[in-house]
C-alpha cells in the first residue's frame, strides 16, 4: 500500500502543470449593442473574449499581473498586428489591463 502511495506521489509530481500559452492582449468596449460574430450582442460587462481562430464557446483561464479570470471566446479578432487576444472591458478591469491597454497574458485553455 505505501509503494503504490508514492508511486502515485511521483507520477502527480512528474505531470505537466497546465500549458500556458503568452498572447498579447487588449480590450474592447465600445462595440457594446453589436453583434459577435457567434451571433449574440456584444455586452463589455460579460466575461467573453474575441480570437481569431480558437473555437467559439471555448473557456480560457487568462492571466496578468498576478490576477486571472475565466473568460468565453466569443467573437473574433483582434485585427491589430502583434495582438492575439481582445478581452472585454470588464474581463480587463478584472485583471488591470485598463490603464496599460495592451500587455503579455498567459492563457489556459479549459
Amino acid at each position: 500500500m505505501r509503494r503504490m502511495l508514492i508511486l502515485a506521489l511521483i507520477v502527480a509530481m512528474t505531470l505537466p502543470a497546465a500549458a500556458c500559452e503568452t498572447m498579447v492582449a487588449s480590450w474592447y468596449g465600445a462595440e457594446s449593442g453589436n453583434r459577435t460574430a457567434d451571433g449574440p450582442y456584444f455586452d463589455g460587462s460579460q466575461m467573453i473574449a474575441a480570437h481569431r481562430t480558437i473555437r467559439f464557446g471555448t473557456r480560457l483561464r487568462v492571466s496578468y499581473g498576478g490576477k486571472s479570470v475565466i473568460v468565453t471566446v466569443r467573437d473574433r479578432g483582434p485585427y491589430v498586428k502583434g495582438r492575439s487576444l481582445d478581452l472585454s472591458r470588464a474581463a480587463a478591469a478584472r485583471i488591470g489591463l485598463i490603464r496599460a491597454g495592451v500587455g503579455k497574458v498567459c492563457v489556459e485553455r479549459l
